[in-house]
This record gives structure tokens, sequence and C-alpha cells, in this order.
């Protein structure tokens, strides 16, 4: 039992986790040279729902599943959450995402999920020699179509 406890204890402290910025890393205002533009990127939207349809009713919001694939040196460009909350899980391959909020690229790898949300804004690049390969569910506002920018 005490095992236990002690590993429980261990979960729960201020470790960073997978694709976190590390503790020491934190600051503001960290992307100097942001990428701007798309390269090497394919965006498929699988699905949506219209979330103003649904019990919740959230006007002009819609409920989006995407397929992406960056290719090798492929760039996703510098874009803000502040108005669109995603996950985004890492199927396959690594990725580096350089956020405003940290002064080192933070890697993804299979397997992960990053929350993207109020106050995120950053960009992402593979430095591998393979594809990466994520799903994104995102919740956009139609009302807003910048914040939909292609490549987001």
């Amino acid at each position: 039992m005490a095992a236990v406890a002690a590993l429980v204890a261990s979960l729960a402290g201020g470790s960073a986790h997978a694709g976190d910025c590390p503790a020491d890393k934190v600051m503001a205002n960290a992307l100097a040279d942001a990428a701007t533009a798309p390269i090497g990127v394919t965006d498929t939207e699988l699905a949506s729902i219209d979330l103003a349809k649904e019990n919740v009713h959230l006007a002009q919001r819609r409920l989006r599943m995407r397929h992406m694939t960056i290719a090798p040196g492929g760039v996703v460009p510098f874009h803000s959450h502040e108005d669109r909350p995603a996950l985004i899980m890492v199927n396959s391959g690594e990725i580096y995402e350089n956020s405003s909020k940290c002064a080192v690229p933070i890697l993804h790898k299979a397997g992960d999920i990053s929350r993207e949300f109020l106050g995120t804004k950053h960009w992402w690049k593979n430095s591998t020699n393979a594809p990466v390969e994520l799903t994104i569910a995102d919740i956009v506002n139609d009302g807003k179509p910048a914040t939909m920018k292609e490549h987001m």
C-alpha cells in the first residue's frame, strides 16, 4: 500500500507531462521568428457537428474532426487558439511545437495529446525525415472565418 501511495504522490507532483514546456523554460512572448505560411501540410476535415443545433446551443460553432499530415520539413504556421480550443493527437512521427510561452521547442511524440486553449499561440515544425500524422478535434467559430485559416 505504501508503494501505491508513493507512486500516486510522484505522479501528482510538479513534473512536466509529455509535450509540455520544461518549467525552467517558461516565458512570455518567446516567439521572435514564427513561421507565417504553411509548408508541406495536408489538412482534411473528416466530420463536424453544428453545436447550435445541440443541447449546448453554441451559435456559429462547430465541433470538427480533422486529419493532418505534415511532410518532412513541413510547417504549420503561427496561429492563436484564442477562439478555437483544440485537442491534437500525434498518431505517428515526432513534431516540435514553438510556443509563445516557451523559450525552447516542445517535442510531441506519437501517442501525445496537445491541449490548445485560450492563451495558446504557436507554430509547429516537422524536423524529421518522416511524415507526421495528427488527429485534431477543435471547436471552430464559423462567425470568425479568420480563426479557421487553412492548416491551423
